[in-house]
């Protein structure tokens, strides 16, 4: 009887056994269909107001920063719609793109490309678009045609200067991905520091477009205002923890917002997904920025 008993225990405890293991493997699952099929979905707007005294006609100037669309991935023509609706709903003056347009894995076709200028394109800012390269951006030979055709500035290495009708000046400078070529950040940034040393008069506000936070500690000059991408904050991110995988380029600077010395960082993150297609505790999204007098 004794032993009866015994037997009936061990069946009943590896039948618990079996349900505990079936019910971890039936929420793993769900959270890979969660974190594919609907948590890279719906597009969110993360507003921030920088405060600064260094401004005066550009006060309420409102900029939108938009990363890592990875076009083909999970992003595709219906997100990009959606995108262009939100960014023309906020009516900013300037828009910015930080980088990775297309999916390393997206084939190149005509649709893609067509899709990309149209929403691109009817995009609308009252200074201008601008754009650099992200690490993804180097294997698509496309990329400074679809930018250009959309009626965004290329940045790489570059700078230009917008003015309010006082003449208040805002400073836009840009540098391509670390990740691909031989020059450091400092390097591709040699000549816009010279040329804002060599000013008498300097910019009211400065702002430097990136795609690989870390890099910020090789950049000697002190931007007001850094935006770059790359980390998307940690696609996958769990309470508490924060992000459990991050990209080369994104170790020590991944999230949100970083104040290092006098400089403002913010780091978007993204509306598509990288390497793995799955994004949880972490929405797609764009980020506005209200630049407001002190």
């Amino acid at each position: 009887m004794e032993e009866k008993k015994e037997k009936q225990k061990k069946k009943f405890g590896w039948l618990g056994l079996i349900k505990v293991l079936l019910l971890i493997l039936f929420i793993f699952a769900c959270s890979l269909i969660y974190s594919n099929k609907i948590a890279t979905h719906g597009l969110k707007t993360k507003e921030y107001v920088i405060e600064t005294n260094k401004i005066n006609d550009f006060h309420g100037f409102k900029i939108v920063h938009i990363s890592d669309i990875h076009y083909g991935k999970t992003t595709f023509k219906k997100d990009l719609e959606k995108l262009t609706d939100e960014v023309n709903r906020i009516k900013p003056d300037l828009i910015f793109f930080t980088g990775d347009l297309i999916d390393d894995d997206t084939e190149i076709t005509s649709e893609v490309t067509d899709n990309l200028i149209s929403c691109l394109k009817n995009m609308k800012a009252t200074y201008g678009k601008y754009a650099i390269k992200g690490n993804h951006d180097y294997s698509v030979s496309e990329y400074s045609i679809i930018m250009d055709n959309a009626h965004f500035t290329l940045l790489d290495e570059k700078y230009d200067t917008i003015y309010s009708p006082n003449n208040e000046s805002i400073f836009i400078a840009g540098i391509s991905t670390n990740l691909h070529g031989s020059l450091s950040a400092k390097d591709k940034l040699n000549a816009t520091i010279e040329y804002l040393n060599s000013l008498e008069t300097k910019p009211n506000y400065t702002i430097l477009l990136m795609h690989e936070p870390d890099y910020i500690k090789d950049i000697s000059y002190n931007f007001d205002l850094v935006l770059a991408g790359h980390s998307h904050n940690g696609q996958v991110r769990l309470p508490v923890i924060g992000a459990i995988a991050l990209p080369v380029g994104a170790k020590e600077y991944y999230d949100e917002h970083y104040k290092i010395n006098n400089t403002d960082l913010y780091i978007s993150s993204g509306i598509g997904t990288s390497d793995v297609g799955l994004r949880l505790f972490n929405r797609p999204s764009i980020n506005l920025y209200r630049i407001v007098k002190r």
